[in-house]
């Protein structure tokens, strides 16, 4: 740990001596040294993941999302349907004791669109989640970690408008828009992140991707897969501006047609717990296709 902190103090010392330049070709050293301090800070965020964080980076690709992004200390970033923290307890030492994470469930109206397991006591609970959600974050962090705070979309702090540098739906947008006739979930969401955000904030999608040949009715996320011209067509609609694409999150072997859902892929792994040679040939296809996208608020 005390080489760790040794290397990020050199980068950081090695900003501010660039600092002092003032010319175009100093101001781009900033830059670039700045860009090597923070992808140097997240290496080690990143090393000091468990094992079953770990071996699901090849898959899920945390630095390279979050730096095609535009995520960096100091920032304060909202993660959308956090659970289980597997971005949150990056972000948290990653954006350091200056920086905020703020946790996002879906609305509460939202939770018994889904049936099933959304039974009253799993509702009665969800009114308590923006509480027990950042309390459970609280044992994440250490001393120098951002801070952080919660709610539900639907119910925001309105002291918050203005406030994020950036938003995060990982894998977060299917079934906003699958409950989207039957409460305007997806756009209430996007209203209020867009409320939420600074002006020319950032908001990074990354989300299961439905070829657009496919049927419609099929690609409404209610088998986890959107189409990228819907997704860009609803943001464009809530005052977003579609900036970039990257393929990082791309797996080309997913062409999951009608009749497929995402959850029939690793690590889910759905429809084949019984049937060994079904789940071979999921296994052998990796986890689902997706498109990683970036806007900016207009």
């Amino acid at each position: 740990m005390k080489f760790k902190n040794i290397l990020l103090m050199g980068l950081a010392a090695a900003v501010l001596t660039a600092c002092g330049n003032t010319t175009p070709e100093g101001e781009s050293k900033t830059v670039d040294l700045a860009a090597q301090a923070n992808s140097a800070k997240l290496d080690l965020v990143l090393e000091g993941r468990d094992e079953a964080a770990k071996a699901r980076f090849d898959q899920r690709h945390p630095k390279e999302t979050l730096m095609f992004f535009g995520i960096t200390p100091g920032m304060t970033v909202v993660d959308v349907l956090p659970g289980g923290g597997w971005y949150t307890k990056i972000l948290l030492p990653y954006l350091g004791n200056e920086g905020t994470v703020i946790g996002v469930d879906y609305a509460l109206e939202m939770w018994p669109e889904f049936g099933g397991f959304a039974t009253p006591e799993f509702i009665e609970n969800k009114k308590t989640w923006p509480a027990t959600w950042t309390e459970s974050a609280e044992a994440w962090r250490s001393d120098d970690a951002a801070g952080v705070s919660a709610f539900a979309f639907g119910n925001r702090n309105v002291e918050l408008d203005g406030t994020a540098d950036a938003v995060l739906f990982i894998r977060a947008l299917h079934n906003l828009a699958r409950f989207e006739d039957e409460g305007g979930y997806l756009t209430q969401a996007l209203a209020d992140v867009h409320a939420m955000l600074k002006p020319g904030g950032i908001v990074g999608v990354v989300q299961h991707q439905a070829r657009e040949d496919r049927q419609d009715d099929w690609a409404d996320g209610s088998n986890g897969y959107l189409k990228k011209s819907a997704i860009i067509a609803k943001f464009d609609a809530a005052g977003f501006d579609f900036v970039a694409e990257s393929d990082i999150n791309e797996n080309p072997m997913d062409q999951a047609k009608e009749g497929d859902a995402v959850w029939r892929l690793p690590p889910t792994l759905g429809t084949s717990r019984d049937d060994d040679e079904l789940r071979a040939e999921m296994q052998a296809i990796g986890e689902s296709h997706r498109m990683t996208l970036k806007f900016k608020k207009r």
